[in-house]
């Protein structure tokens, strides 16, 4: 395959800014990106992600900090004069056009010899396994086939960086999951960098080499999936990475490594992961699978049962705690709604933020 991505050695983000008159959407975003990684931008609506990823492409100016590609600054250019390659979330394909006249547009467009382009367009077919498939226009492909059709233009021109914004959230869950297993595929076939959009933390821990999470236009923390999904840094990106149960209560007692968190009149022991002091008061997050029912007298989080949902291998439950926090919690059979329980988690599934993490 001599289809490849062009060499440099990092791509840095330099205190980047986008503002909207009075809305701050990027503020101060600083990052280094090394060739051939693949970094994922995570964060709810709003935060910034699809921003920034506009302006490392160029389809937005910034309004401070500048883009360095190695030792050049690449903001002043025009989106073409980047060479990045771009995939949408609308495909943006032309409907006019056949698969393999949309893989070649690129390549068109730069005044490349037929022979060349039509290598690059057999190769960037075959990479993306649509064999068969030139001839027809983006109308009669499956939802999956035009996202391969997406990757295979934005990867023809050979770029030196592929940019992915929100590119699998149209398809269903079943091929969402195949073209992620394509996406990390093409990426390791390639030796590409590639920076990806998403909001769904499913697809960034199975995707990426690093995750950025944002919130509010600015980075919140930085890591591998394995470190962000077992050592979130703050309250919000626990959130984010999948901590749903959020319950507030007073330190008891704390170390350096763990301390013990009065809610109501139960004690829950967890890791701390931002400073804690007894007195204070504290915020505890444990992910819904780890939460579980506990035999009566046994201590836990006192709630009562809203509902549960059979999920297929175990029920997953909603209760309310007496002053209204809701908890999400897995159980082995339904319980009905009204029932008292007791819900706790291992404390080492269990994190510790102090006030304002």
């Amino acid at each position: 395959m001599s289809i490849h991505a062009a060499n440099f050695r990092e791509l840095r983000l330099d205190r980047l800014c986008r503002d909207f008159g009075t809305h701050n959407a990027v503020k101060d975003v600083s990052l280094t990106i090394k060739q051939g990684e693949f970094i994922a931008l995570l964060g709810p609506s709003g935060c910034g992600k699809s921003t920034t990823l506009n302006l490392i492409a160029g389809l937005l100016p910034a309004t401070g900090g500048g883009i360095w590609l190695d030792d050049k600054r690449i903001d002043p250019l025009r989106p073409e004069e980047r060479g990045f390659g771009m995939v949408f979330q609308s495909y943006a394909l032309f409907p006019h056009m056949s698969v393999k006249k949309n893989i070649g547009f690129g390549l068109k467009m730069r005044g490349m010899a037929k022979a060349e382009s039509d290598r690059r367009v057999a190769e960037a077919v075959a990479l993306v396994r649509l064999q068969g498939q030139e001839e027809k226009l983006p109308g009669q492909l499956s939802g999956g086939q035009q996202q391969r059709v997406a990757i295979a233009r934005a990867i023809a021109v050979q770029p030196p960086l592929v940019l992915m914004d929100e590119p699998l959230s149209n398809l269903d869950a079943k091929l969402r999951l195949e073209m992620r297993a394509e996406i990390r595929r093409i990426h390791n076939t390639l030796g590409a960098t590639t920076i990806y959009v998403t909001h769904d933390q499913e697809e960034a821990l199975s995707l990426a080499d690093r995750i950025v999470v944002m919130r509010d236009g600015e980075i919140r923390q930085v890591g591998g999936p394995e470190d962000l999904f077992s050592r979130p840094d703050h309250l919000d990106v626990a959130e984010f990475m999948g901590f749903r149960n959020k319950v507030a209560g007073r330190v008891a007692s704390a170390t350096a490594e763990t301390a013990t968190v009065t809610v109501g009149e139960v004690g829950v022991v967890g890791r701390v992961r931002s400073p804690v002091a007894a007195g204070q008061g504290a915020h505890i997050s444990i992910r819904p699978e780890d939460l579980h029912p506990v035999a009566d007298g046994a201590p836990g989080l006192k709630a009562k049962v809203v509902s549960t949902e059979f999920h297929g291998r175990e029920f997953v439950g909603f209760a309310r705690m007496a002053d209204d926090t809701p908890l999400t919690f897995l159980a082995d059979s339904r319980i009905a709604p009204g029932t008292e329980i007791s819900l706790a988690a291992a404390p080492d599934r269990v994190l510790v933020f102090g006030e304002g993490a």
